[in-house]
């Protein structure tokens, strides 16, 4: 059975103020002819198909679109939701959308129920497994203390109940949206972490033939049988070095992965330019950015004068422009943003603790500071679904 494997389309999101909704219907596109061409059997996408709960309309009708383009290639298509959707708002209608071949697996509850397909080689069972908010799918799974593993631990138990109930020889595949120990992270992945903890070590998903996972950004394969897409498109510069692609998946009759990776449309390339602003603009060896999205860190001591508009007459698709002046670490007026790179929000509340009291928080304390953390995310959670 040949899979493509996609994920993080993240509809409706822009780039530095860049309307990014032509290049993702340029995306569709390209994943509806490559079905096409590529003779694929089965589309799976693991979530965060929209960018945030609440989407523009356009979004969802490229959305729309591309649910109509996929049932008219007859290829079925199994899809969860991520951390950025809303599962209540994807999820509606999933069972009028299934009778056309698309299957959204939106409910934590339904971890253990596939979606059974089949080829000349006998069936396949895809388990979707949607982003599980620790907090609100605890009592669901019956953990003590919610975490990622503990959570992912449990649904993927009941995946291996079904799976063992089922006809010798059928292939497993699992749709998740999490963060796998060994990924590489980005700057537009929006946080999860739960108690200080964001990942989750791969043999939680033992016992299946293929993982399809989503949430990083990048590309890329922490085991032959686990492995991201990464996003279509770069959201973040952090992403300057990411070659976007899908995985293109051979699923062999007895349960082995051949994996190939096909390249996503790049609608502009990105640049990050480093320097005086006068060397920037007169260096010879940066002309081939001049067509590029750029992120320009400026070293100049003094912040010279409309550094923007100067260097967009050079490079005119110029969006992100950071001061960072070469100064030592030790020098009273290194910025407060360099101080704080790096730095996650439970870090950053202990380092003021500790300036403002001069001793930093207790193991109490600091337990404290994580359960508040953790409260504000899970009830984020709850007021973007109930929107």
């Amino acid at each position: 059975m040949k899979l493509l494997h996609t994920s993080d389309w993240h509809l409706g999101r822009a780039f530095h103020r860049v309307n990014m909704l032509g290049a993702q219907a340029e995306f569709i596109g390209h994943l509806v002819r490559c079905v096409r061409e590529r003779e694929v059997d089965v589309v799976v996408v693991s979530g965060d198909v929209y960018d945030r709960a609440v989407p523009p309309l356009a979004a969802v009708e490229l959305f729309d679109d591309a649910l109509h383009r996929l049932a008219e290639l007859g290829v079925p298509t199994v899809m969860i939701s991520g951390n950025h959707d809303s599962a209540r708002r994807l999820g509606v209608g999933a069972g009028l959308i299934g009778r056309a071949g698309i299957h959204l697996r939106t409910d934590a509850s339904a971890c253990g129920t596939p979606v059974v397909l089949a080829d000349a080689h006998g069936d396949v069972a895809f388990y979707g497994l949607p982003y599980l908010e620790p907090a609100l799918v605890k009592d669901e799974f019956g953990v003590d203390k919610p975490g990622h593993e503990a959570v992912l631990a449990a649904a993927m138990d009941r995946v291996r109940a079904d799976l063992a109930t089922r006809a010798g020889g059928t292939r497993s595949v699992v749709l998740a949206h999490a963060f796998v120990t060994g990924g590489e992270a980005s700057d537009s992945e929006r946080d999860i972490s739960v108690g200080g903890v964001a990942s989750v070590p791969a043999g939680v998903f033992d016992g299946v033939d293929y993982v399809a996972l989503g949430h990083l950004h990048g590309s890329q394969v922490i085991t032959g049988r686990v492995r991201y897409s990464g996003s279509p498109l770069a959201y973040s510069f952090s992403e300057t070095d990411h070659r976007k692609s899908m995985w293109l998946v051979d699923l062999g009759a007895d349960g082995s992965v051949e994996a190939e990776r096909v390249d996503c449309p790049v609608p502009r390339p990105l640049a990050r330019i480093r320097g005086e602003l006068e060397d920037l603009l007169a260096d010879p060896e940066l002309a081939p950015y001049e067509g590029a999205w750029i992120e320009a860190t400026l070293t100049d001591p003094v912040r010279p004068a409309d550094p923007m508009a100067r260097l967009s007459e050079r490079f005119p698709h110029t969006l992100s422009l950071v001061f960072a002046p070469e100064r030592s670490p030790e020098d009273p007026d290194v910025s407060y943003a360099r101080r704080l790179a790096g730095r996650d929000d439970r870090q950053i509340a202990e380092d003021f603790v500790a300036h403002v009291r001069g001793a930093g928080p207790d193991e109490r304390e600091q337990a404290v500071l994580q359960d508040a953390f953790d409260a504000v995310r899970a009830d984020e959670a709850v007021r973007e679904g109930a929107r």
